[in-house]
C-alpha cells in the first residue's frame, strides 16, 4: 500500500471493479474458441474492451483527485458499452451462441451500470 500523502482507493472493495473483473473471466471463457481466422479482428477486440473496464476503474482509484478519478469511471463505462456493443455484433454475426450472448449481455449491462451509480453516489 502506498504511504504519505497519497491515498489510494481499493478498487478490489467495489462491487463495479468485481462485476468488470468477472466479465472479464467469462469473456476470456467464452470466446477462446472461437474462429481463429478473426483472431486479431473484432474477436480481440471484445476481450480488450472487456479488460478496459476494469483496468480503468483501478487506475481511477489510483488517482489522487476527484476528478481523474470521475473521469476514468467514465472511460470505464464507454468500454462497457463498446462491450455490449461487440458481444451483439459478435452473436449477430454467428460468432457467439444465443446462450453465450444472453450470459455476457446480462453480466456486461449489470457492469455498464455500477460505473454511472458509483459515479452517482458522489454526488456528480
Amino acid at each position: 500500500m502506498l504511504r504519505g500523502p497519497f491515498v489510494s482507493r481499493d478498487h478490489r472493495k467495489l462491487e463495479a471493479f468485481q462485476l468488470a473483473d468477472r466479465l472479464v473471466v467469462l469473456i476470456y471463457k467464452h470466446t477462446a474458441a472461437l474462429p481463429a481466422s478473426d483472431r486479431y479482428g473484432l474477436l480481440s477486440q471484445i476481450p480488450r474492451a472487456a479488460v478496459s473496464v476494469p483496468t480503468n476503474i483501478v487506475e481511477g482509484c489510483a488517482r489522487a483527485g476527484e476528478g481523474d478519478y470521475l473521469r476514468f469511471l467514465d472511460i470505464a463505462f464507454a468500454s462497457a458499452r463498446e462491450l455490449l456493443y461487440l458481444i451483439d455484433l459478435s452473436s449477430r454475426l454467428g460468432f457467439l451462441t444465443e446462450h453465450s450472448r444472453a450470459q455476457l449481455t446480462t453480466l456486461g449491462n449489470q457492469v455498464a451500470g455500477t460505473p454511472s451509480a458509483l459515479r452517482s453516489s458522489l454526488g456528480r
